[in-house]
């Protein structure tokens, strides 16, 4: 077995002689441990800074190959953590080219296949520690909406699917920032010159009309959830956008969002509903 912590305590150098695939594998594999430790604190970190160091580059196809496969068929843990690290994989892509417009829209469908379905939205458990399927899975969306790949129709969906995920609430109240890691991909998206100001808002029509037919009594996790993800929205339209860049590992330049006063108000509109006395 390779000494991870050696690994991680020398500036995660890859070990000399080492067979970068067979390390992969083995890190891939530990992705689905459900040892916080082993997972989140040594495959995670490991793993995501080899991929934005390139060290995996050459390996990207086989990798999220192997990360989709996680994310459709292990438990909670792994299809979580499979998502996040599957952003990586995606935005390592946009930088480097390595891929095909039919590799990544195959991920995006099977991304879609399970992200609006998961019904264990936990965000952290006391005994497995960070599950995060809501927040991981708008890691990935984010990532998506970053690559070159997609099409304009592709783009589209990533905003009816952020939607989807948003009304199929399983009872989860959001507790973990959810919200903001939500609304930080929505704004990705929505940074993108390909769609028109009738694009950035089609997507809440279905929302409003949600919300307009709900009924008198406690309100729903996902309207909750829905209304705090919309107000953040509305910052990072009047704000812009800073993308993390994995490869220099900090925050790029400001990218507004082109439709930003549309967006506005749309999301006020619909925030009006359940908020009395908003302007």
């Amino acid at each position: 077995m390779t000494d991870w912590g050696a690994i991680l305590s020398g500036d995660l150098a890859v070990p000399a002689g080492a067979a970068v695939p067979d390390l992969a594998e083995e890190l891939c594999a530990m992705l689905a441990s459900p040892d916080p430790a082993i997972r989140d604190d040594t495959a995670y970190p490991v793993l995501a800074i080899w991929i934005g160091r390139g060290v995996l580059d050459g390996h990207l196809d086989g990798l999220g190959a192997r990360l989709v496969t996680g994310m459709r068929q292990g438990e909670i843990y792994e299809r979580t953590f499979a998502a996040m690290m599957l952003s990586w994989v995606i935005l390592r892509d946009a930088k480097t080219g390595e891929l095909s417009d039919v590799t990544v829209c195959r991920w995006l469908d099977a991304f879609a296949s399970w992200w609006p379905h998961e019904e264990d939205l936990r965000g952290w458990d006391s005994q497995l520690g960070w599950l995060h399927a809501v927040a991981h899975g708008a890691d990935a969306l984010r990532a998506f909406a970053r690559s070159p790949r997609l099409s304009h129709e592709n783009l589209l969906g990533l905003l009816e699917l952020a939607a989807d995920r948003l009304m199929a609430d399983a009872g989860y109240l959001f507790a973990h920032g959810e919200d903001d890691r939500l609304a930080y991909a929505l704004a990705t998206v929505l940074t993108r010159n390909e769609l028109s100001a009738t694009d950035v808002t089609r997507w809440l029509r279905r929302i409003t009309a949600a919300i307009e037919t709900g009924e008198p009594g406690p309100v729903p996790p996902w309207a909750a959830n829905t209304s705090r993800t919309l107000a953040a929205l509305y910052i990072f339209a009047d704000r812009g956008v800073r993308w993390y860049e994995p490869d220099i590992g900090t925050l790029g330049d400001l990218v507004p969002v082109p439709h930003a006063g549309p967006v506005q108000e749309a999301i006020a509109s619909t925030l009006r509903l359940p908020w009395r006395g908003l302007g």
